[in-house]
């Protein structure tokens, strides 16, 4: 059985053969409203925001059972096209949401101008290094604030705000329109939600891009200087591509054609793994641009970086959950105020506990703890992994240098840049460790 169908730019089910129709409806749809069923909603936005065909296998559910189908999403004009295939009712189960919300985000990061997240209260926990050179001393200064302290969010023609919408259902949200408070400038939102290990809401990851680039970023070079202007053209140059690259080759993962060799399934299955790790060493590589020049300086505040610690965790629950490992944080009760920047410090921290996580076998446990003693504040990331010869100490912590080169992992900058920013908010970082014993690795910062 095949059903067909088109939506339109607003997301609305305009015209559906009855099996379409009739599962919309079920979904808590209405004739001629939103597309109701989540996952093919999803596809047919990424089609129109990709401009290109996109077909999939996906389970939707369908009362107290789960239905699998086919879905191709080709763009026309100013809608899509459904094509849905399959019709294949089975037992309900639990989605693999983890991994859709990291496909979502790589098409977001793929048309952004600049990246953000917060947390399920909104208040804003991390910006790029994008964001930073667009609205400058602003960002260091709404990080732990509202996510409306740096935006103004604008009602839709029917008077509706996308993001607040999707913060009390949960879900993801595009075309939230807002104003920048503190310069001339309008942003286009879009976000993911972010998702524990046992499922519960911890925030969005989101991107936004500009509708009007204000005039004080009409010449790079002025504004923020040629290492600035660099970073930000290297940014933007291999970010939409490097989109495209992951987007077509899910595609070919999915088999959007019909029927593909296992190994060629394989070999795109790798290329989208390994244009994701592009995308993250563009990431570092920005961020490296930012902190090596001579005039960085951290915004110095107060922070409790013990809530700090709790952040990083539940930003990477659903990793350590997808690996087997538990995260052991701080309680809730346990206030540790160092003087630092709340962003930096979430950086750093959400680096040592992600090769934490990396590093650890199936079935362990991560541990944070913190301690205040002689004027310092220190948290201390502990794993159960294969641990790291003392003579690798300090290697590591050099640019491009990992602790091992022959495993998966990131781009070796990760602990290179948490030093450099901890020691620039008169902290360090240090590791601990002996082959077989797993590894400490600690931040230190000074005592507000």
């Amino acid at each position: 059985m095949t059903a067909h169908g088109r939506v339109d730019r607003q997301g609305r089910l305009v015209e559906a053969d009855p099996p379409l129709r009739d599962l919309h409806l079920r979904a808590g749809g209405e004739d001629g409203g939103a597309l109701a069923v989540p996952q093919i909603a999803t596809l047919a936005r990424l089609a129109q925001r990709l401009g290109i065909l996109i077909s999939r296998a996906i389970i939707a559910a369908d009362g107290e059972s789960d239905v699998d189908l086919w879905v191709r999403a080709q763009p026309e004009g100013n809608e899509v096209r459904l094509t849905v295939g399959g019709w294949s009712r089975r037992a309900a189960h639990a989605p693999d949401e983890a991994a859709e919300i990291d496909r979502e985000t790589d098409f977001l990061r793929a048309s952004a101008d600049w990246l953000w997240e917060a947390d399920e209260n909104l208040r804003i926990v991390a910006l790029s290094a994008s964001a930073e050179a667009a609205i400058g001393g602003a960002a260091s200064a709404v990080i732990g604030q509202p996510l409306t302290k740096l935006l103004k969010l604008v009602e839709t023609d029917q008077g509706n705000l996308p993001l607040l919408e999707a913060l009390a259902a949960k879900t993801r949200f595009e075309d939230q329109i807002a104003e920048m408070r503190d310069i001339s400038g309008r942003v286009r939102l879009s976000a993911v939600p972010l998702l524990d290990g046992v499922g519960r809401f911890r925030g969005f990851r989101g991107s936004a891009s500009w509708m009007n680039v204000p005039a004080r970023l009409a010449h790079d070079d002025e504004v923020v200087g040629v290492p600035d202007a660099f970073g930000e053209r290297l940014d933007k140059a291999l970010r939409a591509p490097l989109g495209r690259i992951i987007a077509n080759a899910e595609s070919i993962r999915a088999q959007t054609d019909g029927p593909l060799r296992r190994d060629y399934a394989d070999y795109a299955s790798d290329i989208a793994t390994a244009g994701r790790h592009l995308l993250a060493l563009v990431d570092d590589l920005v961020d490296l641009q930012a902190i090596e020049r001579p005039d960085f300086e951290p915004a110095m505040d107060e922070i409790d970086i013990a809530d700090i610690a709790r952040r990083a965790a539940g930003l990477l629950a659903v990793r350590a959950a997808d690996r087997g490992v538990r995260i052991d944080k701080p309680a809730s009760d346990e206030p540790l105020i160092a003087r630092g920047e709340f962003r930096r410090v979430l950086q750093i921290l959400v680096n040592l506990v992600g090769n934490a996580v990396r590093y650890s076998p199936e079935g362990s446990m991560v541990w944070i703890r913190g301690e205040e003693e002689d004027g310092r504040v220190r948290i201390v990331v502990a794993d159960q992994g294969k641990g790291i010869d003392p003579a690798e100490h300090e290697r590591i912590f050099e640019k491009f240098e990992r602790i091992d080169q022959d495993e998966p992992g990131g781009s070796g900058l990760g602990l290179y840049i948490a030093r450099r920013l901890a020691r620039a908010m008169g902290g360090d970082v240090s590791v601990d460790s002996a082959p077989g014993q797993g590894a400490r690795f600690t931040l230190v910062l000074l005592s507000a």
